[in-house]
């Protein structure tokens, strides 16, 4: 999430003609537009588990390195450091770049420990945290390592997910071109935990089934299919279905397609809002498994796989799977059963667009996503200042979140937030602080409804 190439909000955003913008901006005019305060947007109290009243604004003109507290957050919230630089300094000398959040979500003390990825560029680990505070938090897994020889790399490390089944994934963001037939980046490696310590690992295997590829966010289907992105600015978005339940040492890569883009250019990152949005039914076209596990990317685009902008986070909810698309300024929707692709989430149509340097707070450059304790989705973005958003359901069925609501945003002045998850308390946001301006400080922070 460390990456720095986006792309700015296009100007088209504030002259789409869906949504409830073109009534306020007829009423109003453009320019009342831009100065509306937040709240004609974020709307009302949200309730559930994390009720809140939308803040105010993004941090313009609060931004810092040398704060107590990081996060601009609701009244009735606390924020609470768990752990970062000051008890756990792995790259001594430089940022730690936390990066994805898990917990141990089954077996011995469920909820017990966080699991964090390090975006390093080179000597990526996985470190733990006990998070009833009696253990010291420590490196899990690191490259180099010779207990786990089959970690042979481990750059930018990115996405994480706890499994079904038991297991830690975690995968490289980095993909380099082969070498004599061997790739060395890309990989996705599955951690084994010892039954009796979920703070050890006994074993770490390489899953190239899965593909290599510039890995970003992944999760397990309730039939333990993984579905994991390609992070390119033309990326693609997969489904592995392996021959047996819980093992990943075989079985079947397919890349998503929508049905109908028969122009090769179309289905290669031409994305435009409004002549094609790479939405409508899909299918799943299986790739060659020979290619796959040198250049999943390639595989796919040998099919003429659709391609979007920047998949960086993924995550199911029910039956549904979102992917926040970076570029593209948007989250999109994915309905795993109809197999349809939806926007869910797009700046200029159900959120405002971003103007920071007039600051006027929007949705800009959507990374990280999650579930919360009520099935709503929540999104922080890969941004100066990161903000956090929730969105309501699609109660009224036309694709769209019917409301996104503004819950937090970051003081930090060069940092982003990144993994934010919610683990067995339904009351408490877990958050990791990545490339903090203040030292030592890149970390992990709770955000709690008193």
């Amino acid at each position: 999430m460390k990456s720095r190439n986006h792309v700015a909000a296009q100007p088209h955003a504030l002259k789409r003609r869906r949504g409830f913008l073109v009534g306020v901006a007829a009423a109003l005019g453009l320019a009342a537009l831009v100065a509306l305060p937040l709240g004609v947007f974020a709307g009302n109290t949200v309730n559930g588990p994390m009720a809140f009243d939308p803040i105010a604004g993004s941090a313009y003109g609060q931004l810092s390195n040398s704060w107590t507290d990081p996060f601009i957050i609701p009244d009735g919230f606390s924020q609470t450091k768990i752990s970062d630089e000051t008890d756990l300094d792995i790259y001594a000398g430089q940022d730690d770049l936390d990066d994805m959040n898990t917990v141990n979500e089954t077996g011995q003390q469920a909820g017990r420990y966080l699991y964090r990825t390090h975006e390093v560029d080179d000597l990526g680990a996985v470190s733990v945290v006990d998070l009833w505070g009696i253990r010291p938090p420590r490196v899990l897994v690191q490259e180099g390592d010779p207990a786990f020889p089959e970690m042979t790399s481990a750059t930018d490390l990115d996405g994480l997910r706890w499994t079904p089944w038991g297991t830690l994934l975690f995968a490289e963001e980095e993909l380099e071109e082969p070498v004599v037939g061997v790739q060395d980046f890309g990989h996705l490696y599955e951690i084994i935990l010892d039954p009796a310590d979920p703070m050890t690992a006994i074993d770490v295997k390489d899953r190239p089934m899965v593909g290599r590829l510039r890995h970003e966010g992944i999760d397990v289907g309730p039939d333990g299919a993984v579905y994991v992105i390609d992070e390119l600015h033309g990326g693609s978005i997969l489904q592995f279905e392996p021959d047996s339940r819980g093992d990943l040492s075989s079985g079947q890569l397919y890349a998503l397609k929508i049905q109908g883009i028969t122009d090769p250019d179309q289905a290669f990152g031409a994305y435009d809002p409004d002549t094609n949005d790479h939405t409508g039914p899909l299918e799943w076209v299986a790739l060659d498994m020979d290619d796959v596990v040198v250049n999943a990317n390639e595989a796919a685009d040998d099919v003429a796989a659709t391609e979007y902008g920047r998949p960086e986070d993924i995550e199911i909810i029910g039956q549904t799977l979102y992917v926040a698309n970076t570029t593209e300024e948007r989250v999109i929707a994915i309905d795993l059963k109809k197999k349809r692709v939806v926007t869910f989430v797009l700046a200029g149509e159900n959120v405002p667009v971003e103007n920071a340097g007039l600051g006027v707070t929007g949705f800009n450059n959507p990374d990280n996503l999650a579930e919360g304790p009520d099935g709503r989705l929540w999104v922080v973005e890969d941004n100066v200042p990161s903000d956090i958003w929730v969105t309501d359901k699609d109660k009224n069925k036309d694709g769209l979140a019917d409301g996104v609501h503004l819950f937090a945003s970051l003081t930090d002045s060069g940092a982003e937030g990144t993994g934010i998850y919610f683990g067995k308390d339904p009351k408490t946001l877990l958050v990791n602080i990545q490339h903090a301006a203040k030292p030592l400080a890149d970390g992990t922070w709770e955000i709690t409804k008193d």
